[in-house]
């Protein structure tokens, strides 16, 4: 097995990510890493994604990693919920351009849905292997927003009837679905009918050289750069409602009794329109419970100082209504802050309380703010959480160990598709 193409479609996909735009964090984060990695291991990759706005042909990442964009859907920004729409013109595009340029794949690697319906698509064409990486479920999505939206509303933001029958056509027909939580593992067989064997669970990763602890006394001079006090409390990640940042603001009255001295510093969003209006939205709930003057707001973080805004803060908190695995937990794990995370989410499983990590239901404010003033409180939990979380994050989730991990999941699809072949 030497060449794979990947397929990851929504979102700003690039060698060097606009990471807090529409559609573009975790996943793209995920995608770029492995991808790096299996050219490091010595396969050749063309990770596939769409072309738009005024983004080049080709990212040549180094000699065996290439971003590749295939135009489809015009010029503009597509969001993931209206994908269904253009994966047709996508799937013609990509086997021409494929064609044209005679090049060879011996497996077929897609992210998401909307990726997965295409990349289905493309491996039955192509006559080779399929693997697939859900990162979240439209069936646990749908559930978990339970009756916080009006149900036709819902349908016409998410189109989630339309997302979990491809959804379903992917799972039965491609050769593996690696999840990346335990409780995906569960939805996938009891939900979408996928056989045990195939589907399995393999976790996300973290770039080891950069999400690591610091001494104390470089740390404060970190603190002094982005002006983040040693009892601030650190939410960080893109605009979205199943994010919960409404949740970690009615949490914070129950905080700033037990710790007058707190602060929640809410690293939320980008520039877009979109997410300007969600933290106004957030704004007058927190004027509304008189927690405005303890909140300090920052725009999009850079991602050469993403590393350094994790360690900075005193407790890294992760309030989603749902979070199929939530690697910004583990990469604020691994640079030595204490995280409190969410019950609703695959983390959650993995975690030992207590010792690394801490976690609560944010949809009880008092339960989530009690929790995130633990380690404010006691010093000494505060430093345990630090050590056992960044060794549990570093020794489980390097992604080089991961990737390794992904490829015999590869080798063993591409065997059984020859096995399969030979037989007809």
């Amino acid at each position: 097995m030497k060449s794979i193409l990947m397929i990851s479609l929504h979102g700003y996909v690039a060698a060097q990510p606009e990471l807090g735009k529409p559609d573009t964090g975790g996943q793209v984060v995920y995608v770029l890493e492995l991808a790096e990695r299996f050219s490091r291991l010595g396969r050749n990759v063309d990770l596939v994604t769409r072309q738009f706005e005024d983004q080049p042909e080709y990212d040549e990442v180094n000699e065996n990693y290439n971003v590749w964009r295939i135009p489809f859907g015009g010029k503009k920004f597509i969001r993931k919920e209206d994908m269904h729409d253009h994966l047709k013109a996508f799937v013609t595009n990509t086997l021409a351009a494929i064609k044209k340029e005679r090049k060879k794949y011996d497996i077929v690697y897609s992210h998401y849905w909307d990726a997965g319906w295409a990349g289905q698509k493309i491996a039955e064409e192509l006559g080779i292997s399929h693997v697939h990486t859900p990162h979240s479920l439209g069936w646990w999505k749908q559930h978990s927003m339970g009756s916080d939206m009006d149900e036709d509303k819902m349908e016409k933001t998410y189109r989630f009837k339309e997302r979990i029958r491809k959804e379903y056509f992917v799972y039965q027909m491609c050769n593996y679905v690696i999840a990346t939580t335990l409780p995906q593992v569960d939805l996938l067989t009891q939900q979408y009918d996928v056989l045990a064997r195939n589907c399995g669970m393999i976790p996300p990763g973290i770039d080891e050289n950069r999400f690591y602890p610091v001494p104390t006394k470089e740390n404060d001079k970190i603190r002094q750069k982005y002006d983040i006090h040693p009892t601030d409390i650190l939410a960080l990640g893109r605009m979205a409602h199943n994010k919960g940042y409404d949740l970690l603001i009615k949490a914070l009255p129950t905080v700033f009794e037990l710790c007058p001295e707190a602060r929640l510093v809410a690293a939320i969003g980008g520039d877009s329109k979109q997410d300007q209006q969600g933290v106004e939205k957030l704004l007058k709930l927190a004027t509304d419970l008189g927690v405005a003057d303890k909140i300090k707001w920052k725009n999009y973080i850079a991602d050469e100082d993403l590393a350094n805004v994790y360690r900075s803060a005193n407790i890294f908190a992760m309030p989603s209504r749902y979070e199929p695995f939530g690697m910004v937990a583990i990469e604020a794990m691994a640079c030595g802050t204490p995280s409190v995370v969410t019950v609703h989410g695959g983390l959650y499983d993995l975690i030992d309380f207590g010792n690394q990590a801490l976690f609560a239901d944010p949809h009880r404010p008092v339960e989530f703010g009690a929790m995130m003033s633990m380690p404010l409180l006691y010093p000494n939990l505060r430093n345990e959480l630090s050590v056992e979380g960044a060794r549990f994050a570093r020794r489980n989730f390097g992604w080089t160990g991961i990737a390794k991990r992904i490829l015999e999941i590869f080798k063993n699809s591409i065997n059984q598709q020859t096995m399969e072949s030979n037989i007809y």
